[in-house]
């Protein structure tokens, strides 16, 4: 029977790590669970309840910082933000029904898995909104940016180095923030009947004006979506700028604000495709010139339903096989145009036979490795999740 800890304070943490690392027990890290089934499969002792470390130690409107328990659930951190007309600026998504959950998770759970919206493009990603973060390693040690110096974690970006790393490090305490005022309104322009290289185009030429595009994405066979935001004036004024800019790509129309509203939340939260729940779903981050290229050596093997975002950087696919991954076909596809493919649901055979998160080259391997060691020597904390033990 796996034991379960929930801890309450970083205290009640350590102890539990520490006698982890002591009797050699791997444990798995969880908070509501929203994200559970992205991952390769692992075989732990024990399961790691975040979900206790909650409370909010520092928000400070005026100064845009907000410090809290990696714990607290991402939505109630949303309203408390919203009442303050503030946003995480990177527009954390839900996926919670493209995953099985009933949650969007947790503030610890946005930042291990580092998923970022359509804003990414301009605001940045969770990682450059990350202040600082308090933790427990491997070892049972806490650390924190600003903090106490751990010997074997010194000179790491602690915020950039756990931002993306699933729980396979340490576990966060506590995260600080930076956050941003919501934007006042918003509208999107959005081209109609594009293929898809001449979508990736006009939305490469659209983030490449000084207009401030905040949201560049392509639906295939549909529209091409260019979002703009900020004060009503400026939004306007810009909103004409850029229908000039692109007149040459053909015919147009403008989404009003609760349209576009409504359009975007449905493209952070990959509404688009993956109705049928069994259906593996793939996020792949290719160079923004390269999509189209990519998408079409995939469809030229495989049936699929995608998207993209990131003015052609990130792309968004539903196999239409209960059965395949097609992880060879995908990660194929990309090849040697760089970037990588990970495999956000699928059934646990299909992820028992394919590795999930894009196979690293020896040489970044063994710079995992080495990451690996110095945070978490004994792999007790979700081991393999990242990476099997045959990669």
């Amino acid at each position: 029977m796996t034991e379960t800890f929930r801890p309450e304070s970083n205290e009640q943490l350590v102890e539990a790590i520490r006698w982890a690392a002591s009797s050699k027990t791997a444990l798995e890290l969880v908070g509501t669970q929203s994200k559970q089934v992205v991952g390769n499969l692992m075989e732990t002792g024990g399961k790691l309840d975040l979900t206790g470390l909650t409370g909010i130690s520092l928000y400070e409107p005026e100064e845009l910082v907000l410090a809290a328990g990696a714990g607290c659930l991402l939505n109630d951190i949303e309203k408390l933000l919203a009442d303050k007309n503030q946003a995480f600026a990177f527009e954390p998504p839900d996926m919670s029904h493209l995953l099985g959950s009933n949650s969007a998770g947790t503030l610890g759970g946005m930042v291990a898995s580092g998923f970022a919206g359509p804003r990414r493009v301009q605001a940045g990603g969770v990682r450059d909104h990350v202040l600082g973060v308090r933790a427990v390693s491997g070892r049972g040690e806490t650390f924190k940016t600003g903090g106490r110096v751990v010997k074997n974690v010194t000179g790491y970006d602690l915020p950039k180095i756990l931002t993306g790393s699933w729980g396979t490090l340490a576990a966060m305490t506590q995260v600080t923030f930076k956050v941003l005022p919501k934007p006042e309104t918003e509208a999107t322009l959005a081209l109609i009947g594009l293929d898809n290289d001449a979508a990736i185009k006009a939305m490469c030429a659209a983030l490449g004006t000084p207009l401030g595009v905040s949201g560049a994405a392509h639906v295939p066979g549909a529209r091409t979506l260019l979002r703009l935001e900020g004060i009503a004036p400026s939004v306007g004024a810009r909103l004409e700028s850029l229908k000039s800019e692109l007149a040459k790509f053909g015919e147009m129309e403008v989404l009003g604000r609760d349209v576009s509203r409504d359009v975007w939340r449905n493209i952070r939260d990959v509404r688009l495709i993956g109705t049928e729940a069994d259906n593996p779903i793939w996020r792949l981050s290719v160079p923004p010139s390269q999509g189209a290229e990519v998408l079409a050596k995939i469809e030229q093997s495989i049936s699929v339903n995608s998207f993209f975002d990131w003015g052609g950087g990130l792309i968004w696919l539903e196999v239409l096989e209960q059965d395949r991954a097609c992880a060879a076909e995908i990660r194929g596809a990309i090849g040697a145009q760089g970037g990588h493919a990970t495999l956000i649901r699928a059934s646990r055979k299909s992820r028992a036979g394919s590795a999930v998160f894009q196979p690293q080259s020896a040489t970044l391997s063994m710079l995992a490795r080495r990451l690996k060691d110095a945070f978490d020597p004994l792999s007790i904390l979700n081991p393999g999740r990242m990476q099997s033990s045959s990669e």
